[in-house]
């Protein structure tokens, strides 16, 4: 089996930063594959850039900002693609550390809780095993 999403970092957007010209953020999140026994199956990251609008990958909607679009956005794409061992019908994904890197500041977060990165475009391809083939009768 192989899952594959799309790995993208977290941004608070922000039109007042924008228009002061700091807006700037460097994002580098990673993640682990689990099985439901905590065993990791792979790891990945992402690193992206924010410096305008431009920068984010999509706007979502619902939130209280202006046209009702959320303060939090998606920045970056990475394609990801894992193999999940055979024997696993189930895994978890799970944020491991984000470092937000800014013009005035740096930060390391990696608490149990705490959102690391937004996935999207989640799909499992699943090729089963060949049937048996079948077994002849004899001829009587």
């Amino acid at each position: 089996m192989t899952l594959t999403f799309d790995l993208h970092n977290r941004h608070t957007y922000s039109e007042e930063q924008i228009r002061a010209k700091r807006a700037y953020a460097r994002y580098t999140a990673s993640i682990g594959a689990l099985t439901m026994d905590n065993t990791l199956i792979s790891r990945a990251a992402i690193q992206s850039e924010f410096r305008n609008a431009a920068d984010l990958w999509d706007r979502i909607g619902g939130g209280a900002g202006p046209g009702g679009i959320k303060a939090v956005a998606p920045t970056g794409l990475e394609p990801i693609s894992i193999t999940v061992p055979a024997a696993e019908g189930r895994v978890s994904i799970l944020g491991e550390k984000l470092t937000i890197d800014r013009l005035d500041s740096s930060a390391t977060y990696s608490s149990s809780g705490r959102p690391i990165a937004i996935i999207s475009n989640v799909m499992i391809e699943y090729r089963p095993a060949p049937a048996p083939a079948a077994t002849r009768k004899p001829a009587r």
